[in-house]
């Protein structure tokens, strides 16, 4: 597939969804990371898809407000009860977000079991959809994402146990639906954990990893004729993984942005 006006035209707004998860996942990744709780992203996206799969499965409209209350909704709902499990058993939380994740995808294929497009619709939370997004999906996108980034940058840890968590989710629940779960899981984790040992303007280096991973991603997509989803996911650790071995050995972890 060659890179005409019309594959530049789907790219562009592709591109930019990716620069605004980038955004918002790379500090809450770091955070992740520094916390302990990588799979917590999965559990939290997870259960906000199967919010999104169980409006669908009343007949809500796709993309209708109901839908986005009611994943927004379980994702809340997931962070409050990961904030008290946290709290009450933090010596086995990462095990509970592992039993939260696989409980909500075993209830969402039992929502789907009955449905013939269950595939598609399981395929879709999975891997997104990024190459389709619509610019006019962006705006209101960017919108939540800047609130989001100001109250992260401007509170930071005063958000506490229970602020952290609710963020997480409102973040995950927007991303989840505009880029899927794998790519939200990579854009939290793998700039992140490849700039661990980083020193220095560690955010900056996490920062500039993600884009290019989008960026190359995207274009390999294209040029290849291959799932744009996958393959950013791909580039993105292919990245990582280079930018972690380039690293001089013996550095002290670095934990902080």
């Amino acid at each position: 597939m060659s890179f005409d006006g019309a594959n530049l035209g789907i790219l562009g707004p592709a591109f930019a969804a990716g620069l605004l998860v980038t955004a918002t996942h790379v500090p809450l990744g770091i955070q992740v990371i520094r916390r302990g709780i990588v799979f917590i992203d999965l559990a939290i996206a997870q259960i906000a898809g199967l919010g999104v799969i169980l409006a669908d499965t009343l007949g809500w409209e796709p993309q209708g407000a109901a839908v986005q209350v009611a994943a927004l909704a379980a994702a809340l709902a997931a962070a409050l009860l990961l904030t008290w499990t946290e709290r009450r058993w933090p010596e086995v939380q990462e095990a509970i977000i592992g039993v939260a994740f696989v409980l909500a995808s075993s209830a969402a294929i039992l929502l789907l079991a009955d449905n013939p497009h269950g595939g598609e619709h399981l395929k879709e939370l999975l891997i997104g959809q990024i190459l389709w997004v619509q610019p006019a999906r962006l705006v209101p996108v960017a919108l939540a994402y800047g609130v989001i980034l100001a109250l992260w940058f401007g509170l930071g840890e005063r958000l506490g146990r229970i602020g952290f968590y609710l963020l997480f989710a409102c973040t995950v629940t927007v991303s989840v639906q505009l880029v899927g779960l794998y790519l939200v899981f990579a854009t939290l984790v793998v700039p992140a954990l490849a700039t661990f040992y980083g020193g220095r303007w560690r955010l900056f280096k996490a920062y500039a990893l993600g884009v290019l991973g989008y960026a190359l991603g995207l274009a390999a997509s294209v040029a290849a004729d291959l799932p744009s989803g996958a393959t950013i996911v791909c580039a993105m650790a292919a990245i990582g993984a280079a930018t972690a071995l380039i690293r001089r050995s013996g550095v002290a972890p670095s934990q902080g942005a």
